[in-house]
């Protein structure tokens, strides 16, 4: 029972700590944080494909370059493990503005009224708390949400802006 509560409080704690980070995403980069949460309205089966083909091979690359790196020395590990951090590092910002426009998004549709910080913070709150739900928030929604935000955010790249 001791460990439940622990559990639970560290979930909750680790979603307080998502808002300001999300709210702060979006206040410093405003144009791709809104371009990837309108593709993600828009497109969303699309953005979980290309997301989930992408998670997929960014994870599998970074995976095999720190395996490799852990088994030379030297100059060859700083040679294979540069690349690793960078891979890891890229995969962890396409996440960050996939996670922070989908939480966007769903406050978006849950209090549309309300302020655009709020709105991301009531959708951090629903997505990170969804999230932490055993079994369905762990292998449905938290995937499903990672990867349509990430392949949103990757569409937006590649998509022209309408003038």
């Amino acid at each position: 029972m001791n460990e439940l509560l622990t559990v639970s409080l560290t979930i909750a704690i680790l979603t307080l700590n998502l808002i300001p980070f999300f709210i702060a995403l979006v206040t410093l980069f405003p144009a791709r944080a809104a371009k990837t949460q309108d593709v993600a309205n828009r497109m969303p089966g699309r953005s979980f494909v290309i997301g989930l083909v992408n998670f997929l091979f960014l994870l599998l690359i970074s995976l095999a370059l720190f395996s490799l790196s852990e088994r030379v020395e030297g100059l060859l590990k700083v040679i294979l493990l540069f690349p690793a951090l960078v891979v890891t590092i890229l995969l962890a910002i396409a996440l960050s503005f996939g996670l922070g426009s989908m939480a966007q998004l769903i406050g978006e549709r849950l209090v549309p009224a309300q302020s655009a910080w709020k709105r991301t913070l009531w959708g951090t709150l629903l997505l990170g708390l969804g999230g932490s739900v055993p079994l369905l928030g762990w292998f449905l929604l938290l995937p499903y949400a990672a990867w349509v935000g990430m392949g949103a955010f990757i569409i937006g790249f590649f998509q022209k802006t309408a003038q």
